[in-house]
């Protein structure tokens, strides 16, 4: 039974379609590996054990009767804690809402629910996730997966580890900045960053409702694939005979590559190999706009974030890690003007970025320019911390910036990736691709 917590969710749907892996069985074996976890009450906020039992035993009727739901009615998952659990506590990392109990699933979660997957329960996360790093000093940082004195990747932290450590199948987080595509870069996983308006975000703890987006972390291309799907409620992308013959890539240089440490410079490069070697055309060049788009971060991000929580914030500011709680605060730095302004200008450049890459299937950038940093020191020296979540975030922001679907990928070298940034609401393209860059890559 070990062997199935290093499967793909894929993988083990097409096990239990075979009758060689029952579903109960397979979700008491992710139970008991959790328990027996020493890091467990770091990845896991809260076990949904007796809701997973329940829906595991349904699963294994329906796949004794042949009447399964879908290709992963049965295979166990994880949920980051913003998306709502009916009856369960939904905290999203933070002492602020301590005791949140929704009366309703969110509706990726009923969804995935329909099409047979079991909730194991909900993974830690940074608090109100707006953080890449992963570290949370307020309820739980999850370790990384490469070394646990190092930090996760957030805000999908526990999401990362939770399939990392062997302990789901997959897990599901969102993205804002990055959180979906760092915790995976960093932990060697498959992460999808989808479209800002693809998948619901009823019942989902908000950040910045404008650019939060849901996304999987999972071990493979298809696995994102099938995920998206089943919080979709839609078929899957047919990722069979995905090539890269004839596909063309834009490495977007400059900004990318700025500050780059030599690790994740030497990933990138190995895959960009890999990729020629397997068909694919690549190109060199610059936006300059891009710049403009980046220093309008701050007015954005923080503006948004602070007049969603400000009042919950300032009623118990001593309930959040400081440099969490003051990168809220630089919102109120800007006006209603400022916001708007800001939002104008970015859709000018959004309009740039769609015909300056029209020529390509896909822009290419090291996922994170940096290797995850130690907790200790992000914890005591608040001036490093701030340094490298800006830096950890740089280029994963790119994405959300320009309304993008993307997909980061291992690329071999540990906490290494590259990401692949396709169309708006072009997901099922870019997994397509991105299917055919995984098998390069292997």
């Amino acid at each position: 039974m070990a062997e199935w917590r290093e499967m793909s969710a894929g993988d083990l749907g097409r096990a239990i379609g075979r009758g060689e892996i029952d579903p109960e069985e397979l979700t008491a074996a992710h139970l008991d590996a959790i328990r027996a976890n020493e890091y467990r009450d770091r990845i896991y906020a809260r076990l949904t054990e007796a809701r997973a039992l329940e829906e595991a035993a349904a699963a294994s009727k329906r796949a004794k009767a042949g009447q399964r739901l879908s290709l992963l009615d049965g295979v166990p998952i994880s949920w980051k804690d913003l998306f709502d659990t009916a009856g369960v506590a939904t905290e999203s990392g933070s002492r602020l809402l301590e005791g949140r109990i929704p009366g309703a699933d969110a509706e990726v979660l009923a969804n995935a629910t329909h099409q047979g997957l079991v909730c194991l329960g909900k993974t830690h996360m940074t608090e109100l996730a707006f953080s890449g790093l992963g570290l949370n000093p307020m309820t739980a940082t999850p370790p990384n997966a490469n070394d646990p004195a190092l930090a996760p990747g957030g805000s999908s932290s526990g999401a990362a580890a939770s399939v990392a450590f062997g302990l789901a199948a997959a897990g599901i987080g969102s993205d804002t900045g990055g959180s979906v595509r760092v915790p995976s870069v960093w932990n060697d996983l498959v992460g999808l960053k989808t479209t800002s308006g693809r998948l619901s975000l009823k019942g989902v703890v908000p950040l910045c409702a404008r650019f939060d987006t849901v996304g999987p972390l999972c071990r493979t291309v298809e696995d994102a694939a099938l995920l998206l799907a089943a919080m979709a409620g839609t078929k899957p992308a047919d990722l069979r005979g995905a090539s890269l013959r004839g596909t063309r890539f834009l490495i977007l240089e400059t900004l990318a590559f700025d500050d780059i440490r030599p690790e994740p410079l030497a990933g990138f490069k190995h895959a960009i190999e890999r990729l020629t070697d397997a068909g694919a055309t690549v190109t060199r060049g610059t936006i300059p706009e891009l710049t403009e788009a980046m220093a309008l971060s701050g007015i954005l991000f923080t503006t948004e974030a602070y007049g969603t929580w400000k009042h919950a914030i300032e009623a118990h500011p001593e309930k959040m890690f400081g440099p969490i709680r003051d990168r809220f605060r630089l919102g109120a730095e800007f006006s209603g003007a400022d916001y708007v302004a800001a939002w104008q200008k970015l859709d000018r450049i959004r309009a740039i970025w769609a015909e300056a890459t029209a020529p390509y299937d896909a822009v290419l950038v090291p996922t994170a320019p940096n290797l995850p940093p130690n907790v200790e020191r992000l914890t005591t020296d608040e001036k490093y911390f701030v340094t490298e979540n800006l830096l950890t975030l740089r280029n994963t922001r790119m994405g959300n910036l320009m309304g993008l679907s993307a997909l980061t990928l291992p690329t071999g070298l540990p906490s290494t990736g590259i990401m692949l940034m396709g169309r708006p609401f072009g997901e099922e393209r870019l997994l397509r691709i991105g299917a055919a860059a995984e098998s390069a890559l292997r």
